[in-house]
C-alpha cells in the first residue's frame, strides 16, 4: 500500500511557475514509477511526466521543455517544477504511483492559470 499527498497547487498568472511536491509512504516506494496526471474540467485525466525508479523520465509532448519531474528517494517525495505556464495547464494535478499491476492516487492539487 502506497499512500500519496500532493502540494503545491494554486493560481499563478501566465508565464509564472509553479512546484507540486508528492509525499509518499509506503514500502518499496522507490520500486514504484511515479507520475504526474493532470485533469481539465470536462476533459480526461492524462499523462503529464513519469519518473522510473532508475531516474528515466517521459514527458507529454504538451508540457515538453516546460515542466521537469524529479524524485528524491530518500525522502520519498516527487515534484514537479512547471515553467512557462499556460492557461491551458489549468488542471487538477494527480500524483501516481505504478509497479507491475498497482497503482496508487492522490487526492489532486488544484492548478489555475489565469490573469
Amino acid at each position: 500500500q502506497v499512500q500519496l499527498v500532493e502540494s503545491g497547487g494554486g493560481l499563478v498568472q501566465p508565464g509564472g511557475s509553479l512546484r507540486l511536491s508528492c509525499a509518499a509512504s509506503g514500502s518499496m516506494v522507490r520500486l514504484y514509477t511515479m507520475g504526474w496526471y493532470r485533469q481539465a474540467p470536462g476533459k480526461q485525466r492524462e499523462l503529464v511526466a513519469t519518473i522510473t525508479g532508475g531516474d528515466s523520465t517521459d514527458y507529454s509532448d504538451s508540457v515538453k521543455g516546460r515542466f521537469a519531474i524529479s524524485r528524491d528517494n530518500a525522502k520519498n517525495t516527487v515534484h514537479l517544477q512547471m515553467n512557462s505556464l499556460k492557461p491551458e495547464d489549468t488542471a487538477v494535478y494527480y500524483c501516481n504511483a505504478a509497479l507491475s499491476v498497482r497503482t496508487y492516487w492522490g487526492q489532486g492539487t488544484q492548478v489555475t492559470v489565469s490573469s
